[in-house]
């Protein structure tokens, strides 16, 4: 029996998600299906986290169990080509045994991409979260430094997946300003032990209320403090965040691509 570790990048924009759902196509069931056609062996892949409709990454990993003994070496390349261009497998790895990437995982950094101003990119609109104005990004980096550490974030969670609990902690958080082609983009990184449904997008509709002046950045610790998701900023879309890392504990064991 082998554990395996995957690294994938897709696109998520034509995607319902990673997980396997009734109503489109999913990451986890191209990869499922790439690898049956490769192998004729069926299995379930494991995703560290379900991202939504729309979310990309640069990093997903998916842990699965196998007896097929194809090289490890092989496995990005037969899979890809047997997955959508928008769907690639980066890497493989043997892992240590009973290696999941859910249980297994101790920190993921997730980024958003904000692009503001009069003019909109034609180019990343897929990838981005479009603000028709100026935003006082000074001000958002300096409220974003406010949600750095150990607190509740209930007031960041979206209904539908309650946890039974909400505490959580933001270990790093990297806002910048970028010029893309002439297009201005603002990138909030945030790395976290875990995140809540929807905390990341919900953290971001909250520092885009800041840059537009209708939130102080005094007011962070009293929107945490409340626990009521009202009182936060709205949902940024899906498009504009991406997976970008997730860290792990226990070494790699044998080769990898």
């Amino acid at each position: 029996m082998r554990y395996l570790k995957l690294t994938v990048a897709y696109d998520g924009t034509h995607f319902v998600g990673w997980q396997i759902q009734p109503n489109g196509p999913s990451i986890q069931g191209h990869l499922q299906e790439a690898w049956q056609a490769v192998t004729g062996e069926s299995l379930v892949m494991t995703g560290s986290g379900r991202t939504d409709s729309g979310v990309h990454a640069v990093g997903q990993v998916a842990s699965l169990v196998t007896h097929h003994p194809l090289p490890v070496a092989a496995i990005p390349g037969a899979l890809n080509a047997n997955l959508p261009e928008t769907i690639v497998v980066r890497e493989a790895r043997e892992m240590d045994y009973d290696f999941h990437a859910i249980r297994d995982a101790v920190a993921k950094t997730y980024r958003y991409t904000i692009q503001m101003g009069r003019r909109r990119s034609p180019f990343l609109l897929q990838r981005s979260w479009y603000v028709p104005r100026e935003l006082d990004t000074e001000l958002m980096s300096r409220a974003g430094q406010l949600f750095i550490g150990r607190h509740d974030f209930a007031s960041l969670q979206s209904a539908g997946a309650p946890r039974r609990s909400t505490i959580r902690t933001i270990l790093k958080m990297v806002c910048e300003t970028i010029d893309v082609d002439g297009f201005p983009l603002f990138q909030v990184y945030v790395t976290g032990d875990g995140f809540l449904y929807n905390m990341v997008r919900n953290l971001v509709g909250t520092l885009m209320l800041v840059g537009r002046k209708r939130l102080l950045p005094e007011d962070i610790p009293k929107i945490l403090a409340a626990k009521d998701r009202t009182i936060a900023g709205p949902t940024a879309p899906a498009a504009g965040l991406t997976l970008m890392h997730v860290e792990y504990q226990r070494p790699d064991q044998v080769n990898g691509v």
